[in-house]
């Protein structure tokens, strides 16, 4: 695991979003392909922006999951993951080989099953991800299954989650805000080959020194990120602004 820290937002999404778009460039070189999987959310815009500037990327040959989507929540809705990757990503750039989008308005179950046979026959070249505020990975709270083997599952979300869903302005009322979620697990997200972890935002900070500065922990989530061997961590100056060690 490395970590980088920049000045401000901007600086953090541009250093993450050109290593995400070489990264899937050599994918595709290396073997025709890239498989990637796109995190949502706030942390993520600076990053995709970054991203989809690149014109050499031949999304023809691009493979996309992605991380989490709430259980009964409309596509339509405005915080829908969904939504929010069609509009701030597929209709933005040339039209992709594959995206995988969660279903979560019909049975859960048999769609954690669906996407985990696709994903098994896919392994992720790149992943973007952020850290929640809770020190979650994707929606995988406290304290976290590291070791449950199946690449998609249900999960509750805890009370900390659904306060930073809508603090983030993406629903009306704490009350409106899902309580379950599809959510891609642990296992299947250190199985990448390499992961870009995006975290701006001094909302942040408390996780982000839980998570990088503590011993690997359930408590702390992303925690297991000190683990992977090819990711890293682009932070800006307030989120990282209780970390001790060193970048």
């Amino acid at each position: 695991m490395n970590i980088l820290i920049h000045p401000d937002p901007a600086a953090l999404g541009d250093t993450a979003g050109k290593e995400a778009a070489r990264l899937i460039k050599e994918a595709i070189a290396k073997s025709g392909r890239a498989h990637i999987i796109l995190a949502t959310g706030t942390s993520q815009f600076e990053t995709l922006r970054e991203l989809m500037s690149d014109k050499d990327i031949a999304w023809d040959k691009v493979i996309m999951f992605h991380l989490d989507e709430y259980i009964g929540l409309s596509d339509q809705h405005p915080a829908s993951f969904r939504k929010y990757l069609r509009e701030r990503f597929l209709e933005k750039v040339p039209p992709l080989r594959a995206a995988h989008l969660i279903d979560g308005e019909g049975d859960a179950v048999a769609e954690c099953e669906r996407l985990g046979m696709m994903i098994a026959a896919h392994p992720i070249d790149v992943a973007l991800v952020g850290i929640g505020e809770n020190g979650h990975l994707a929606f995988n709270d406290p304290p976290a299954d590291f070791d449950i083997p199946q690449p998609y599952i249900v999960v509750q979300l805890d009370d900390q989650c659904v306060a930073q869903q809508y603090g983030e302005g993406w629903f009306k009322s704490l009350d409106e805000v899902p309580r379950q979620a599809i959510s891609m697990s642990i296992r299947q997200i250190m199985k990448s080959r390499n992961i870009i972890c995006s975290v701006p935002d001094g909302r942040k900070a408390k996780a982000v020194h839980e998570c990088l500065d503590k011993s690997v922990s359930n408590r702390h989530p992303a925690s297991i990120l000190q683990r992977h061997p090819n990711c890293t961590i682009y932070l800006d100056k307030a989120s990282a602004s209780q970390l001790q060690r060193n970048s």
